[in-house]
């Protein structure tokens, strides 16, 4: 056997090499293991094998992967870690700054938020989603002001952004600008129409503009298009009570009990039948 290895140049693999190479073979199974698992939804499974691999060999990709295994398991203090450690060894990507903004704004810290936002504003102060999620952080911390200003600049951005509108004509709405709230439902009905969200932003506004008609009508055209839309057969139940119209209202939240029984807790009104 000897003599066979010096003639064909072979020689014995050391105890290191026979360990790096059964580390490499170990650490390719559980990542794709673990990638597999993430698109099947096993959240849990693959975070054991993305952990166990990262054992083996610390990697950004498999660390990145953890991070939404982490997120898809709702373990979101856990996730904003790997997130932080990526960020630490690539500063200046504005992807996984993004990503770390995202879990902030689902754990509901704001500050956070904002600080990791105004961080991917230094790097990309031209990317619409940077500063649509700076906008969501401003809100989030009753800055109502720069929320605006911070919409505002993502539509500039990007003028097809229809999250923007949205989240921006809310808040003009509850801020009382009911006519910047209605440019942007008017806007939003000419980009997005169908959208039941907008659709029943657009009927808010009408209800505040006193348009009781046309309110009834869009929540006709949004329940039509869903008759499960419990926000609409509330809207159009309220609306219809208001204006005298009981058997209507009384019809709405029949509808509406057979769709959701606990969703008449907070309807106001009185109904018989």
């Amino acid at each position: 056997m000897g003599f066979l290895k010096s003639l064909f140049g072979g020689k014995d693999e050391s105890p290191e090499e026979k360990k790096e190479r059964e580390d490499a073979r170990n650490f390719d199974v559980l990542k794709t293991d673990g990638v597999r698992a993430l698109r099947m939804g096993q959240g849990e499974h693959a975070v054991k094998c993305f952990t166990k691999a990262l054992e083996i060999k610390d990697d950004l990709e498999t660390r990145d992967y953890l991070s939404q295994a982490f997120i898809r398991c709702d373990r979101l203090p856990e996730a904003r870690k790997q997130l932080e450690l990526l960020a630490d060894a690539e500063p200046d990507n504005v992807r996984i700054l993004m990503m770390m903004a995202r879990v902030d704004y689902m754990m509901e810290d704001y500050n956070a938020m904002a600080m990791v936002c105004e961080k991917a504003t230094l790097i990309d102060n031209e990317n619409a989603e940077v500063m649509f999620l700076y906008a969501r952080a401003m809100k989030g911390q009753r800055d109502l002001v720069n929320a605006v200003a911070l919409y505002t600049k993502t539509t500039m951005l990007n003028e097809q952004f229809a999250d923007s509108y949205l989240e921006r004509g809310r808040l003009l709405l509850e801020m009382g600008d009911v006519e910047g709230a209605a440019d942007d439902a008017n806007h939003l009905m000419e980009i997005v129409p169908d959208a039941e969200e907008v659709m029943l932003f657009k009927a808010e506004v009408l209800v505040v503009q006193k348009r009781q008609a046309d309110a009834i009508a869009l929540y006709d055209k949004a329940i039509d298009a869903n008759p499960f839309c419990i926000a609409a057969l509330k809207g159009r139940g309220a609306l219809r009570l208001s204006i005298g119209d009981k058997e209507g209202a009384e019809s709405d939240m029949r509808q509406l009990l057979e769709v959701d029984p606990s969703a008449l807790d907070n309807i106001n009104g009185q109904f018989e039948g």
